[in-house]
């Protein structure tokens, strides 16, 4: 028996995150993995934006962007001429501190979460298997088999299941995962290669028949290639090879593949698990949804979903919340799968018709239209928010509670370049850090306000009014309840005493004691 209170399955980028989330705050986790080893190929690519500000909470984010990759351009081709070039730079500059896309390839992404998660005193344990579990009361007793063959009992608070497609903590609570598979087979490559398509951007050839994307990789000629797998060679018995791939594309661009050093193929799923709690149990990751690579969502969501559920379970676990609280997960993240599973099915659905009509806007009209699109501002900073993942919202979330002109309850809190230094970057992110409840005003804040942070030990943060305030959408004087993730859990635009204590007391918020964060 162990006095773990959450046991983590899967140490991929959620599972990680989330052992991360719980640690800096003191709650004993354990993150098994039945790999031998941590991922030695690049997967998963991009980290958005919203990415970057949560691990900016954690203390992730410079290294991540040092390491990493600006994403700066995308370039359309069409029948081996290049027939677009779209510029995207810091596409996101005035919604946030992190206005771009970040190339960092997953095996790096998860050694330097492994590392940091280690410094905090926890390892994974490797070759460790979940056989099952049965909640009993107020605990979960899972049954684990180690390196050794050994099997034994650990008893839990909680289990969070980040185990993947093929997820056993989703397989043992009997729990859905509707949803199909696209016909084509896709294959991925990692490559050194030359040729002019070599220069750290986008390149997509929309071909007639054929896909193929180039993804830029820091360092000199490397490459991420996805292509679609000739349907001859899919049809033979055997795994596809390199050799089955296609090269009519890499002569039309002028590639010269040199090596490669990673060749997988796979078929594309969309599903959404009918639940991503159960009890004690939660879902996260590709264990409760997965969808197509439009867009490079998937890792990001899972990630997303890691931070959501991490501060509800340590309010719960630390006895400042009402258990409650962990319901708030399940309907806050599906809906957004639902909605992101929905939309990036219908974009890889477009991509991928054979119909004459879908290919005559992929070939004709897209590379004239998106350049004229993405040039100007308001369908910059849209494609932004929508890619980024800044523009997921809880409005629906039984937390979400006023507004105050476009901001709701709910949403995430609008970055403000305050212009100041005085919070060590001169923005209103960097109190979110503490990843503790807080107040924040712009402008002048009431005495009554003031009082009532300080009674019931909320962190109060007053800015000073700027018209790059007002632009962002926030309301001088309004009350803006900012939770541990960032969100916004009541906006008040009256500012009124009465009504932030009211949703303090229905809520049961109790903000982390700065002496505990010290000691975590």
């Amino acid at each position: 028996m162990s006095d773990t209170q959450v046991l983590i399955v899967g140490a991929g980028p959620t599972g990680l995150i989330l052992a991360l989330c719980l640690r800096r705050f003191g709650l004993r986790v354990r993150i098994i993995d039945k790999t031998a080893g941590p991922g030695t190929t690049s997967r998963a690519l991009v980290v958005h934006a919203r990415t970057l500000e949560f691990y900016d909470q954690l203390g992730l984010a410079e290294a991540v962007v040092t390491r990493g990759l600006k994403f700066a351009a995308v370039n359309l081709w069409v029948r081996g001429r290049k027939a677009a070039h779209v510029s995207l730079g810091a596409i996101g500059q005035g919604l946030s501190p992190f206005p771009y896309l970040i190339i960092f390839p997953q095996d790096e992404h998860e050694q330097l979460l492994i590392d940091r998660l280690a410094e905090a005193g926890t390892k994974v344990e490797r070759e460790t298997e979940l056989l099952g579990f049965e909640e009993r009361g107020n605990h979960v007793l899972a049954r684990l088999r180690g390196p050794n063959g050994i099997e034994e009992a650990c008893e839990v608070a909680y289990v969070a299941g980040c185990d993947g497609a093929h997820s056993t903590v989703r397989e043992t609570l009997k729990i859905g995962f509707p949803g199909g598979t696209y016909r084509y087979l896709f294959y991925v490559a990692d490559v050194d290669a030359t040729g002019p398509v070599m220069d750290h951007e986008l390149h997509v050839a929309l071909d007639d028949v054929d896909l193929l994307a180039v993804f830029p990789m820091a360092g000199s000629g490397r490459a991420r290639l996805i292509g679609t797998v000739r349907a001859e060679a899919e049809a033979r018995h055997g795994a596809p090879s390199w050799h089955d791939v296609s090269q009519r594309l890499f002569e039309r661009l002028s590639i010269q593949v040199k090596q490669v050093n990673w060749f997988s193929t796979y078929h594309v799923h969309h599903r959404v698990a009918d639940r991503f709690q159960q009890g004690r149990a939660f879902l996260l990751g590709d264990a409760a949804h997965i969808h197509s690579p439009v867009g490079g969502q998937g890792m990001n969501t899972g990630i997303g979903d890691a931070v959501n559920l991490a501060w509800k379970l340590v309010a719960v676990l630390q006895e400042r919340a009402n258990v409650s609280l962990l319901h708030t997960y399940e309907p806050e993240r599906i809906a957004f799968a639902r909605r992101l599973v929905a939309t990036t099915d219908r974009a890889f659905t477009f991509v991928n018709s054979p119909g004459s009509l879908a290919r005559f806007v992929r070939i004709k009209v897209v590379p004239r239209l998106l350049p004229a699109l993405v040039s100007l501002s308001f369908i910059r900073r849209f494609m932004f928010r929508t890619i980024s993942q800044i523009g997921v919202n809880y409005r629906c979330s039984r937390l979400s509670m006023g507004d105050a002109g476009h901001v709701k309850g709910g949403d995430r809190l609008p970055w403000v370049a305050t212009g100041d230094g005085s919070n060590g970057r001169g923005d209103n992110f960097a109190p979110l850090r503490s990843c503790d409840w807080q107040v924040h005003v712009y402008g002048t804040c009431s005495a009554g306000i003031a009082e009532l942070c300080e009674r019931r030990g909320l962190a109060l943060h007053v800015f000073s009014w700027r018209p790059a305030t007002a632009d962002a959408g926030i309301r001088r004087g309004a009350v803006y309840l900012v939770r541990p993730d960032g969100y916004i859990g009541l906006v008040d635009a009256g500012a009124n005493p009465g009504a932030l204590e009211r949703y303090l007391d229905d809520q049961s918020v109790q903000p982390l004691n700065r002496m505990d964060l010290e000691n975590a």
